[in-house]
């Protein structure tokens, strides 16, 4: 068994045609038929039923698909961290979430520059979600996202949290009203734009409980929601970031409509199609047509996460973070100073 067996494999299973895993890998269809036939012989496994089309796996390998795409995964990771230890980058590569550009990112990369005038930096508009992609494969060397990430190449530092605002339009009922309340916000359409939505394991309990409590209240007052049962509502985990700080409070807005990003869902609350929450750093945004107004509530936060490899931190992001809370010293925000530690 070895790699060219393996990723022939893996071509053969996502193509599910000889001919096209062919075109993919830049080999011919025999080298690859006797690849497949070489492994499979070597693990005395049939893999691959080529009677049918498209090919299917088998059920064990289906199984070994499984598995071994995750490790072919971490030998590119390693593999693409090896030679950047051995050849480190001059140019700092930094992956950003849009909200983050809006904020004090620009004046932190002006910082950074002032310190280092030959820095080389490079700015990259990316998901939270795909930045951890980005990190392993060397796209980015650095990224700022909203939210936190539990993989073991991956190392983050919680830089802060900035308060969520409701961004209303201007003709709104509720627009005069300097502070709200979730709870009447609960009437409108609320506007989605997150792409990457929180991990169950640390979202369900909490809004679980939430349920629960809201449910055993209704029945000690008669509530008509639950007049024809004494069961409990089903419980399905609220990951989606907005949604999940309304049922904290065992508030479900009335609508809801969900969109690519956060420009899409700023245009539609400027054509008063609906509500949302931003964070603060996006107040000077449409100002023309929406109003910016402060939530009451204390836990209305979007942090920001700085995220690296635990394996290579690139030589220039001590220089980073340097700049980060030097501005945030400058701007009188209260923050932890905290580095990132290379684990090799």
């Amino acid at each position: 068994m070895d790699l060219k067996q393996l990723n022939a494999f893996i071509a053969i299973a996502d193509c599910k045609s000889f001919s096209a895993a062919a075109t993919k890998t830049g080999l011919s269809q025999p080298t690859l038929s006797r690849l497949l036939k070489q492994l499979e012989t070597d693990m005395g496994v049939e893999l691959v039923d080529r009677y049918h089309r498209p090919l299917h796996l088998t059920e064990a390998g289906v199984f070994f698909y499984d598995k071994i795409s995750t490790i072919l995964t971490e030998i590119d990771t390693v593999t693409s961290m090896t030679q950047r230890l051995s050849a480190p980058s001059a140019a700092l590569n930094i992956g950003f979430v849009p909200s983050v550009l809006y904020g004090l990112l620009p004046e932190v990369i002006a910082k950074l520059k002032q310190s280092n005038p030959d820095i080389e930096v490079n700015l990259k508009d990316i998901s939270s979600y795909q930045q951890i992609e980005a990190l392993k494969t060397g796209e980015i060397d650095v990224g700022f996202g909203r939210f936190a990430h539990q993989d073991p190449w991956i190392q983050q530092i919680l830089l802060r949290h900035e308060r969520y605002l409701v961004a209303l339009p201007k003709a709104h009922a509720l627009a005069h009203i300097t502070e709200q309340r979730l709870i009447d916000l609960a009437n409108n359409r609320l506007i989605l734009y997150h792409q990457t939505h929180l991990p169950i394991s640390t979202t369900a309990q909490p809004i679980k409980n939430t349920i629960n409590n809201m449910a055993t209240a209704n029945n000690q007052s008669g509530s008509r929601h639950n007049e024809s049962s004494n069961e409990q509502p089903s419980f399905e985990p609220v990951t989606e970031p907005l949604l999940h700080l309304f049922a904290q409070y065992g508030i479900s807005p009335f609508m809801t409509t969900t969109v690519s990003d956060l420009q899409v869902a700023l245009g539609l609350v400027a054509a008063g199609e609906g509500i949302t929450l931003v964070p603060a750093s996006l107040k000077t945004v449409r100002t023309e047509q929406i109003v910016y107004r402060r939530l009451l509530h204390e836990n209305a936060t979007s942090p920001i996460y700085l995220h690296s490899l635990k394996d290579f931190v690139h030589p220039k992001i001590p220089d980073l973070l340097s700049a980060i809370y030097q501005v945030y010293e400058r701007r009188g925000i209260t923050y932890r100073q905290q580095s990132f530690i290379s684990q090799r």
